[in-house]
């Protein structure tokens, strides 16, 4: 946070050259972000990486009010007025566009807020923590600023003289002039405005839909904890499975910390500080974490090898995610095989593992485990009745059944009480079974009092069944759980297994009854992006319903609405400059970002509205000096805002730091829609207001003095 405001304040002075004026908006920034620890607290928000990260992002934001109320009040001093003349008129010119402003970027979070989904929790601290700073930062925009103006600037040295940068002068009144002979161009003619308009906004749309990265659901963070899951065919016992644990174990051994004193391993491989594991009959439970956290994510593809050593053994090893429920990773895709009948489910299941091992192989770090197992491992029993034997004895299935049970685990007759207690009162007979061989002679008494033999009654089989029977919405299921690597997104990983796996098993043919669906984080980033959507669409309306009551016209916000493609686009280019130097998908907390650029990029589109009305409603002037003039007078506060902006939170985004993975993407994102949308305001507003402006404004004009005529004449009559 305070690298940002650190980077804030030097640009503030770079433009205003003054210390007065620059100190004037460095008090936002501690004003607001320490108001927002008390307004959180009152709350009940608690301080935690991602509230954090929302206060740094905040940084940039909360100094934008103020920036644009002391230009003003600036650029009034400069002209020779007094010091409080300046500030009352500065603030009253710009009050209106500067409310709005934060209003747009407070209420594009009211659908963020409601939002009942997992990510929810996640967005609601950032929501909260940028909103209350937002709104702090209007109310010392409106008190604190013009009072110290008032007060400061009237010492400072602000008319006649100005510390001059050659170079960087140079290229602003260059840049300022460029822009005003622009404005100046494009109201010449309203074909070339319109070509201006749509060949930009088809550009911008093209290449965002062209470099969008592929989706992803939350990222897993850089949790010092990695989990791992080994399952061995079923049948092995406690002794054979504590051994492949060991095996695993001492193949780690060279990159324990105890075993390399010197602090390297031989291969790089970042040192073990625990290792830990939990043997089963079933399965294996393994733990590890690094000596150095910021590298754990580092062991996943080594360990994973040692894993895939054991072509029979199933199962991998992933990173703890900071936001799942369980020890695994947040990006899995569980394909649910179902149907009525086992054996249908277990060969198609094995099927689908086949081909998930072509298209996914585990020797380049994906990780598949079926569960349950996909081998009928576990020894079965079955004793299947003789129909025409039962019917010569008298004996039905059911008595034939309950025989066994008396001889098993006995057979429940009654339910009684003893004392305060009721208990079961089983039948048991006295069995000299020590073998499965031996339930062939248990004895079965038939009505007629004789006893008989099990084997002449019924055919008695050893077999293997099931290690479990997994019912998912009251269907037999088996899952095969998939975890990608870490190069593959979500959305990518989707895709392959639809058209691997569920693509060839129904060209292929499926047996009668079964079905094949994708579930876990699957459904979860389909349900959450498909909400994304909603709320993104929600957050344009608020917007633009915000901007009508502000300029009283439904034409104006739709100018100032184009600005929110071109950001869009400016964040996707952010993204995918991000991903060229550190692998970055488009996770929902990523998406995050155009929700905010939706509240932010509107502000210097306001900006420039707003003045152009105001000169021509208040400054007299004509459609065409008004664009011309508000272009001119608004290039230097929209560059600072956005500037100030852009430098605060680049430190999320260049800087390492705890949770740093969580926001990064998200950091990309805004600073490349702030960048992006500070020159294509420029490019594309002017065009559009010389083509609605004028006619609008001589329409409103005209109305005002039709209405102003019936009221004197009104006047008259009464």
């Amino acid at each position: 946070i305070w690298v940002g405001g650190s980077l804030a304040a030097l640009i503030l002075l770079l433009f205003l050259r003054s210390w007065r004026a620059t100190l004037i908006i460095s008090i936002a920034i501690p004003v607001s972000v320490v108001g927002s620890f008390v307004a959180m607290a009152a709350l009940g928000r608690s301080l935690n990486v991602i509230s954090l990260a929302g206060l740094a992002f905040a940084v940039g934001m909360v100094v934008d009010a103020a920036i644009v109320v002391l230009e003003n009040i600036f650029r009034f001093r400069e002209k020779g007025l007094s010091a409080r003349k300046a500030a009352h008129e500065g603030t009253r010119q710009v009050w209106g566009a500067v409310f709005v402003s934060a209003l747009t970027t407070v209420m594009v979070f009211i659908p963020i807020l409601v939002l009942k989904l997992e990510v929810g929790q996640l967005f609601r601290d950032i929501a909260v923590a940028i909103s209350v700073s937002v709104l702090l930062s209007l109310l010392v925009s409106a008190t604190v600023i013009p009072a110290l103006s008032a007060a400061l600037l009237a010492k400072g040295k602000v008319p006649g003289w100005r510390l001059s940068l050659p170079g960087i002068d140079h290229f602003g009144r260059g840049f300022v002039a460029l822009a005003g002979w622009y404005a100046g161009m494009v109201q010449r003619s309203k074909f070339l405005s319109l070509a201006i308009v749509i060949c930009v906004s088809v550009a911008t749309s093209y290449a965002a839909v062209t470099f969008i990265p592929p989706k992803d659901y939350l990222p897993n963070g850089n949790r010092n904890l990695l989990f791992g899951l080994l399952a061995p065919p079923p049948g092995y016992n406690l002794e054979t499975m504590t051994g492949i644990a060991r095996r695993f174990e001492n193949a780690t051994k060279p990159w324990w910390a105890s075993q390399n004193p010197s602090g390297k391993t031989a291969d790089g491989t970042p040192l073990i500080a625990r290792f830990f594991f939990v043997a089963t009959r079933t399965r294996t439970f393994i733990g590890v974490s690094a000596v150095d956290p910021a590298r754990a994510h580092e062991l996943v593809r080594p360990l994973n090898i040692l894993v895939a050593r054991d072509p029979d053994t199933l199962g991998g090893v992933s990173q703890s995610s900071l936001f799942g429920r369980g020890l695994g990773s947040t990006r899995q895709v569980e394909l649910d095989i179902s149907g009525p009948k086992l054996a249908d489910i277990y060969e198609t299941a094995r099927r689908a593992a086949g081909l998930v091992a072509k298209a996914l192989p585990r020797r380049e770090g994906n990780r598949m485990r079926p569960t349950p197992a996909l081998s009928l491992g576990a020894p079965e029993v079955r004793i299947i009745p003789d129909r025409a034997a039962l019917a010569d004895a008298g004996v039905s299935a059911l008595e034939l059944g309950q025989s066994v049970d008396a001889f098993n685990d006995g057979l429940r007759v009654a339910e009684i009480t003893v004392g305060n207690d009721r208990i079961d009162l089983k039948l048991k007979g006295q069995s000299a079974v020590t073998q499965t061989q031996g339930i062939d002679n248990l004895p079965v008494v038939t009505p007629g009092g004789d006893i008989v033999p099990l084997a002449s009654l019924a055919t008695v089989r050893l077999t293997s069944g099931p290690t479990q029977i997994r019912h998912k919405e009251r269907a037999r299921t088996v899952s095969l759980l998939i975890t990608p690597r870490d190069g593959i997104p979500l959305e990518n990983a989707l895709g392959i297994v639809k058209r691997e796996i569920i693509g060839k098993l129904e060209a292929q043919g499926l047996p009668d009854g079964v079905r094949l669906r994708l579930s876990g984080t699957a459904d979860k980033l389909n349900e959450t992006w498909r909400a994304m959507q909603g709320e993104l669409l929600v957050s344009l309306v608020i917007v633009f319903l915000v901007m009508a009551i502000l300029f009283e016209s439904f034409v104006y916000p739709l100018i100032i609405m184009l600005s929110v493609p071109l950001a869009a686009a400016g964040g996707i280019g952010g993204l995918v400059l991000l991903n060229m130097y550190v692998p970055q998908n488009l996770d929902m907390l990523t998406m995050l970002g155009f929700v905010i650029l939706v509240g932010i990029v509107v502000n210097n589109a306001i900006l420039m509205v707003h003045q152009t009305l105001e000169n021509i409603r208040h400054g007299k002037m004509a459609a065409r000096q008004a664009i011309i003039e508000a272009t001119r007078s608004r290039i230097r506060p929209i560059f600072m805002s956005t500037l100030t902006s852009i430098f605060g939170m680049l430190p999320l985004v260049l800087l390492p730091g705890a949770g740093s993975e969580l926001y990064r993407g998200l950091g990309s994102v805004v600073v490349g829609g702030l960048s992006v949308s500070a020159l294509m305001t420029i490019i594309v507003i002017p065009p559009m207001l010389a083509l609605v402006a004028g006619p609008l404004e001589t329409r409103r004009a005209r109305r005002n003095k039709t209405d102003q005529a019936g009221s004197q004449a009104s006047e008259q009559e009464n």
